[in-house]
């Protein structure tokens, strides 16, 4: 008995497709119908629903306008940085000499009784109009209650000095028409920024 060749195919030639099969795969996929745009669309939670994307803004807009914030942000801490600085600056030049400043005083307080030059010729650490003003109020006061008084003082002179401080004493006096002498003894306090300015005055 005659056996078939143990690698052939099995059965006979006319059992045996001409052809091989093609998988349904590669066939091209049926058309499926378009959505109907007046059906309200699927339930968030579906996962076949996706929101429609968001418009991407521009690049630049995003960038100008970060850079425009920098620049205000700059601006603003640039102008409170200049205010405190220049707060606390002198106005003026300041006096050459400490009893040069201290003479300049005396004279805007006892003579001239200007409370506002006097204030311009402390030194803006110090500076209290208010208390100044009351200083000379206090002079006037002194004047409307004797007669003609005058008021005279020694020379200022530098008790102690630094590069930048210095001590300046002077006695002050009060003489009447009525002859009554009432004097007083000062002490300033001197410090030098743009030039020399009266700070304390005990």
């Amino acid at each position: 008995m005659t056996q078939p060749p143990s690698g052939g195919p099995v059965g006979s030639p006319a059992e045996q497709p001409d052809t091989p099969t093609v998988p349904d795969a590669a066939a091209p996929p049926a058309p499926t119908a378009a959505p109907d745009p007046s059906s309200p669309p699927p339930p968030a939670g579906d996962p076949a629903y996706q929101p429609p994307a968001a418009p991407r803004k521009k690049r630049g807009v995003l960038i100008a306008s970060i850079a425009l914030a920098v620049i205000l942000l700059l601006c603003a801490v640039g102008g409170v940085v200049a205010f405190l600085t220049l707060r606390d600056a002198e106005s003026g030049e300041g006096a050459k000499e400490p009893a040069v400043a201290v003479d300049e005083f005396l004279k805007a307080v006892y003579q001239d009784r200007d409370a506002d030059r006097a204030a311009g010729l402390v030194c803006s650490s110090s500076r209290d109009e208010k208390k100044v003003a009351a200083k000379v109020a206090e002079v006037e006061k002194h004047v409307a209650a004797h007669q003609n008084p005058r008021f005279r003082w020694s020379s200022p002179q530098v008790d102690n000095q630094t590069a930048d401080r210095a001590t300046v004493i002077t006695k002050v006096t009060m003489t009447t028409a009525d002859e009554k002498v009432a004097d007083q003894d000062l002490r300033f306090t001197v410090v030098k920024q743009t030039g020399w300015w009266v700070c304390e005055v005990g």
